[in-house]
């Protein structure tokens, strides 16, 4: 029941990003708090059972912050499905050549060069077994192309059998934003 109910929500999820009748709804993202949400609630999923790193810069992006929150979660959380125990899994967020970009790394099993052209396709499983198991849906990976089209970014793959995998979000450097105003007065009076 848990899985089907997964699998309708990414897909009225997936409908949403793709039907243009819903117009981008932009606002100044925190995106290192909305990451240390995501990565606390990726604790819940992994109990231990790979070592998550972080490094992650003071910058903003003008985006969709719940469409961006649903990108980064399930990039994150297909880290921790598809990295066997005890596996090391890095999150960084920052900017790289001028662009902000979100890296995801595993030193998981890797991806076969054959399966990475169609990895954002709509259930398409490198091993259905497996990925059944895990208890993923097959939409996560079109779910993160949809979003990161509408915010004009890109997802970019690189992988190695054996080696692991890292899933890279790059946006556009006129995505980048200032903090809020209401949010930078609340941290000053923190720190008074």
């Amino acid at each position: 029941a848990e899985r089907m109910q997964r699998l309708v929500e990414d897909l009225l999820m997936l409908s949403r990003l793709e039907d243009s009748r819903y117009p981008l709804k932009e606002e100044p993202v925190d995106v290192p708090a909305l990451l240390h949400s995501v990565l606390t609630e990726a604790e819940g999923i992994n109990r231990g059972a790979h070592r998550i790193e972080s490094r992650i810069e003071p910058v903003w992006l003008l985006a969709n912050r719940e469409e961006i929150r649903s990108a980064f979660t399930n990039l994150v959380t297909n880290a921790i499905r598809y990295t066997p125990a005890g596996g090391d899994i890095a999150v960084s967020w920052g900017i790289e050549e001028g662009e902000p970009a979100l890296r995801v790394r595993d030193n998981g099993d890797g991806i076969a060069p054959e399966h990475l052209p169609r990895l954002t396709e709509r259930f398409y499983r490198v091993d259905r077994g497996r990925s059944r198991s895990s208890g993923g849906t097959g939409l996560g990976l079109a779910i993160v192309k949809h979003v990161l089209q509408r915010h004009q970014g890109r997802l970019d793959i690189a992988s190695e059998v054996g080696r692991g995998s890292t899933f890279s979000c790059i946006f556009p450097a006129t995505r980048l934003a200032r903090p809020s105003r209401t949010t930078a007065q609340v941290s000053s009076i923190r720190a008074a």
